[in-house]
């Protein structure tokens, strides 16, 4: 729960929803809602085929999170889609690099967790993308989502701000 709400916030849950959509698109238009139905029993099935294990770790776990692969986010662009989501521990799904606290793509985090199992576990990963045919985005559909995207989330938080100079005019007006 947050402590603080800003429309930062807002801006990055509309992009997320809109990565999600477009996921939905690449999905043959069938939304990946793994709260409930198909979704839910897809979701099931991937945990299934790591054998409820970490996707990183290899470690067994009944609390295992779902980790987009390529972060659904303003600065990877990942798409919900069952081809990117896998199984991860709650101490893998850390990805930040200790250096500068910057994300780090899913490859390298492999290569940091799962040492000596790096090519195996690279190639069941691999392998869940191809299965469930993540979409291989070309340049430019990568550069018209993030286009969206950077303008969805400044519209956001642009029309926030809008919505509070209002506030402050129409209390000046009304209440004052």
């Amino acid at each position: 729960m947050a402590v603080f709400n800003t429309y930062s916030d807002s801006a990055n849950t509309a992009v997320r929803a809109f990565l999600t959509k477009v996921g939905a698109y690449y999905n043959g238009g069938k939304k990946f809602d793994t709260s409930n139905g198909k979704g839910k029993l897809i979701w099931e099935t991937i945990k299934k085929e790591f054998n409820s294990s970490c996707c990183y770790c290899g470690k067994q776990s009944d609390q295992l999170t779902m980790e987009h692969l390529i972060m659904i986010n303003r600065s990877e662009f990942g798409l919900h889609h069952p081809g990117n989501v896998v199984p991860c521990c709650k101490q893998c799904n850390k990805r930040t690099k200790k250096t500068d606290k910057t994300p780090m793509h899913w490859v390298d985090h492999l290569k940091v967790i799962a040492g000596k199992d790096y090519e195996h576990r690279l190639q069941i990963i691999g392998g869940h993308i191809k299965k469930y045919q993540y979409p291989k985005l070309t340049e430019n559909e990568i550069k018209t989502i993030k286009v969206i995207a950077e303008s969805l989330y400044k519209n956001i938080v642009s029309e926030g701000d809008k919505s509070f100079e209002l506030y402050i005019a129409l209390r000046k007006e009304f209440l004052d």
